[in-house]
């Protein structure tokens, strides 16, 4: 008989969090799942890692195909722990989600949903991250599901080239109008913060923020797929050299 696929999966928002919980249900059906996600939120960590304590790591259920722990470190820290400890064999995929926010555009170098999928593009494993662009708790991801599903099989089935990763977003809505393969939109954050003052005179910061795109209307960026109605599919590379600006230096009196 053969023998099912290994997939590693993790999140940002908590190992109870809703996306994660129907991540599971879709995938089951066609993987063998392994589940390291943190036990607590983690929106916003990125790539960030736990040195100064030790994680602290438990198995909270186990069934046939399905092992599920939670940790104490960040979404990085699942993988990295997940890897090392705790799966019987090199995955065959990595999968982060699915994450309850936008995660396109510039949101990619924040989040921990990527945080995850880099981790395991890092690690030379084929790596896969969903967002649905809704905060709510109880986000309503029926739409999402048959995508994520059909993304993964065909990622296990023709793989990824070492070094890329897929970002995959998907807009709230109930239906979508299809699939578009996009590039990064370019953007910023402005207002990030809303200032308060404290009874006692305390002046303190709230992250908040407003994002700004600086392409509107360039077809084929995640901004405007979204914005159509479309699944952003976002190829995405861990090697960030500006290759073009290295020939540039070349040519620069950097010696002294």
């Amino acid at each position: 008989m053969k023998r099912k696929p290994l997939i590693l999966l993790s999140n940002d928002d908590g190992v109870s969090a809703k996306g994660l919980r129907e991540l599971i249900q879709c995938l089951q059906p066609i993987a063998d799942l392994i589940v390291v996600a943190p036990d607590g939120h983690r929106s916003g960590f990125s790539a960030s890692i736990t040195s100064e304590v030790p994680l602290r790591c438990r198995k909270i259920s186990e069934q046939e195909g399905l092992k599920i722990y939670k940790c104490s470190g960040t979404p990085v820290d699942c993988v990295k722990l997940g890897l090392h400890a705790l799966v019987p064999r090199i995955p065959d995929m990595v999968v982060g989600g699915i994450n309850h926010g936008d995660n396109s555009s510039v949101n990619v170098h924040y989040s921990g949903t990527m945080g995850v999928v880099i981790e395991g593009c890092l690690k030379r494993i084929p790596s896969v991250g969903f967002s649905l662009c809704n905060h709510d708790s109880d986000a309503d991801f029926s739409p999402v599901l048959p995508y994520a599903r059909r993304i993964v099989e065909e990622v296990l089935a023709k793989g990824l080239p070492e070094g890329t990763c897929l970002n995959v977003n998907f807009p709230a809505l109930s239906a979508y109008r299809g699939v578009k393969i996009c590039h990064q939109n370019k953007g910023v954050w402005v207002n990030e913060f809303a200032e308060s003052v404290h009874p006692l005179g305390e002046t303190f910061y709230w992250l908040t923020g407003e994002y700004e795109t600086l392409e509107a209307e360039t077809r084929n960026s995640d901004y405007w797929a979204l914005k159509e109605g479309y699944v952003a599919i976002t190829p995405t590379r861990i090697d960030m050299t500006d290759y073009k600006v290295m020939d540039e230096l070349e040519h620069w009196n950097l010696c002294v």
